[in-house]
Parts: C-alpha cells; structure tokens; sequence
C-alpha cells in the first residue's frame, strides 16, 4: 500500500521574507528586491532589538541563522537590511497558497504556515507523471503568486518532507524507496527529521554519524541512550518507515502559544508582566487572525535549575483579546510563582473555538467593546507598515528585557514535536 501512495510537500523558499519581497514588489515595482542582498525579517532595526525571523539566500552565505539576535547578525553582517514581521500578511499569503494547492487534491495537510502536504495517490492521473506535475505546481505558484518553492515527491509524508529539503531554491525533487541508499543515507544525522542538536551529539557519540549507519544500527542499541520510543520512530524514518496518513482538513488548532527564553534570569513581576504582555500580544493578534476564540489560558515558568511549572484557568466566557488574555495570565503568575529567578516564560491558550458563535456575557462592557474594536485597528496597522510600525508605550525603555511582540514563531503541525530532549517538545501549533 505504502509504495503505492505518492505524497507531495510543498515547502516556501524563505517564506517570510519571500512574501515581504513579494508585497513590497507590488506596491512599486522599482523597490528592491529583498531576496537578491542580504537581508532579513526580524525586530526593531534600529535598536538591534528581536530576533531574525527569516533570511535571504546571500544572507546565508554570511553565516546569519533564524531564531538568532539581530545584534548577532549585524555583526557578522553590518549592511544587512532588515525589515519588520507582518503576519496578517504572511497568513494571506500562505492562504492563497494552499487556494491553488486545492486544485489537485481534497486530501491535504497544513504542517505549517509555509509547509503543506498533498496526497495525490487519487488524483495524479488527471495531471501526468509526478515530476511533470509537480514542475508545474512549482511554476504556476511562482507565475500567480510571484513567490518559490520546493516540492518534495515521495511515497509517505517523512520522505516527501526529506526531499524538498534536497538542493534550494525553487526546485522538484523525488525520493522514492529505490533512491534512499542514494539519496538519503549518505546525509549527515542531523538532517534526518526529529533529529535534533541533543540527539546528534548522543548519535555521533556512538559512532553514527550519517542517516544510513543510524539505519544499520539495532535499535535495541539505541534505546538506553535515546529512550525506547524516540529511538524506534527516528531508526524507523532512517530507513524511510512513515504510515502517517495526511489529513484531509486542516483542523482548528489545539492551542496558540509563545514562549520566551529571557536574557537574564528574572525574579520580580515587574519584569515578568512585560514579558507576559509582550508574550500576549502575539499570541492575542494570532487568534484574531485565525478569528478563534480561547477557552483557557495557561503560564508556563522555567526556572534557573531547569525546574518546569505551569498553571492555568479556564474563562467564563471565550475571547480573542489581548488585554484579557493578558490580565488573566498575570493573575495565574501571581497564583502560583513564588519569585524563584526563572529563565523562561510562556502563554499557552487552548480549548479553541470559532468565533462565529459564542455565548454573549452579561457582564460585556461598552469598554471592553471598544477595546475589542481597538485591538484590531492594531492588528490592520500592524499588517500594513509593519509589527513595529505601533507598541504599547511601556515597551519603549531600552532597558525593556523584551521586544513588544516577543516570541514570534511559525505554526507547527498537529501534535508534538519530538527530539530525545525532554524540553524540546512543543506543544501543538505553537512555534
């Protein structure tokens, strides 16, 4: 059955700052194009404040990663040209993506804002061989939608995934059962998918350094050092064993959540409510943009010993606001944290609802009406100049220990995402 299926993934070249270039292209035609120079999506330019969300290709070459500091990247690249996040933005491009990805499959499934898997086993015949008809997905997203990708073609979804991971940009490539001691042994361990930075060193410390010897190896073998299931899932895709189906919908997201990893360990709440607010302003925008509702709100703490804690309440009525979902947040710190110095920070909403019907509260204000409206005229501000085009007032200090919309992360899939490390399991569709 598996060696008959054929699943594509679709995977955005730079996905942020591609559809930044790509608006900016629109609005006028002679503006530079940010994917030709080093460049970048991240925080406050000027201040050197936030982290690189996305980079170009020549940014790359200059050694510059995303998720670190802008002031890490100017110094290894001083005339790199960094322009902010604009994630209402980014979300309708992403829509308009998987629109014309519809064409060709009922069956498919969002792995994230920039990712998507198709299962075309049903429906290829209707378009030709699986090349063909991948290079002309490939084309018609770069001629309509003015962006690149690469498509991964294989028979289960890990090795569709390996595949479009394979030389970039703007490419197709095939990995089937008969091209992985090619293909896909000879990669290094760390390329190989839930292989992360932990895991790798413990792999290379038993001698096994690239995805083949890891699909030689007895997984008994494994399993001491990387745990008893970890160790079967990451042996089994070294050998190219994924029965995932892909999802036919994408589903309403378990729960929307940042976390913040602080500067320095943090030990009043002073500090700690700017962290929170910081951290609720995206999350709050985000719910709003998926126009969803939260249920439950949960503050996640880890402290200068790596200790985790966490504590949550649930709403007497839904909401999408951030002053809400902020006020709440700070009541549950102060129900639970006893002012150990904590290194960490996180917001977690879940129980997600649409917002199309929701129980209307008595105690709804004329104030919290007005405050609803007013959040999204931010939100409209915010996707048209830019994350830091407005912010609160008390995120204007230089000493302030976080940006005023920290914790900017994509979505990842349904699920958890797995590495041996015990902290580096995310909870579902929270990057």
């Amino acid at each position: 059955m598996d060696r008959q299926r054929l699943i594509f993934h679709i995977d955005v070249n730079s996905a942020f700052l591609s559809w930044e270039s790509v608006f900016r292209l629109k609005q006028d035609p002679t503006c530079l194009d940010l994917r030709t120079v080093p460049s970048a999506v991240g925080g406050d330019a000027k201040s050197r404040h936030g982290i690189v969300l996305a980079k170009s290709t020549p940014a790359k070459k200059y050694g510059i990663s995303t998720g670190e500091p802008l002031a890490s990247a100017f110094r290894k690249c001083p005339e790199l040209f960094v322009v902010p996040s604009r994630f209402d933005l980014y979300i309708r491009y992403s829509r308009a993506m998987m629109e014309l990805l519809s064409d060709y499959t009922p069956d498919h499934e969002k792995f994230s804002i920039d990712e998507i898997f198709l299962d075309m086993t049903e429906t290829i015949h209707l378009f030709g061989p699986p090349l063909d008809t991948a290079d002309r997905i490939r084309e018609r997203i770069r001629n309509e939608l003015g962006f690149t990708v690469n498509i991964g073609i294989a028979p289960n979804k890990l090795l569709a995934k390996m595949a479009s991971d394979f030389e970039k940009p703007d490419r197709c490539h095939t990995l089937f059962y008969s091209e992985i001691p090619a293909k896909l042994w000879p990669l290094p361990i760390r390329d190989l998918f839930f292989v992360g930075g932990s895991a790798q060193k413990k792999l290379e410390n038993l001698g096994i350094h690239t995805i083949g010897q890891l699909a030689a190896c007895d997984p008994q073998l494994l399993k001491p050092h990387l745990g008893e299931k970890y160790a079967v899932l990451i042996h089994q895709y070294a050998n190219g064993i994924d029965n995932d189906p892909v999802g036919e919908k994408d589903p309403v997201n378990k729960g929307y959540g940042n976390s913040l990893t602080l500067s320095r360990d943090v030990s009043d709440l002073e500090t700690a409510d700017q962290v929170l607010l910081s951290l609720c302003e995206t999350v709050g925008a985000r719910l709003r943009a998926d126009k969803v509702l939260c249920n439950c709100i949960c503050v996640e703490l880890k402290t200068w010993d790596f200790r985790v804690q966490s504590h949550q309440i649930t709403l007497s009525s839904p909401t999408d606001s951030t002053s809400l979902i902020y006020q709440n947040a700070c009541q549950i710190l102060r129900e639970f944290w006893d002012l150990t110095p904590v290194r960490l920070i996180g917001v977690r909403t879940s129980k997600i609802a649409g917002d199309e019907f929701s129980q209307l509260s008595l105690f709804d204000s004329p104030e919290s009406k007005k405050q609803r409206v007013f959040e999204k005229t931010v939100d409209q501000i915010r996707s048209r100049y830019g994350v830091d085009s407005i912010k609160r007032a008390s995120f204007l200090s230089e000493s302030s220990i976080a940006d005023h919309a920290a914790g900017k992360q994509k979505h990842l899939s349904k699920g958890t995402r797995y590495d041996s490390d015990a902290n580096s399991a995310l909870p579902d569709n929270t990057k």
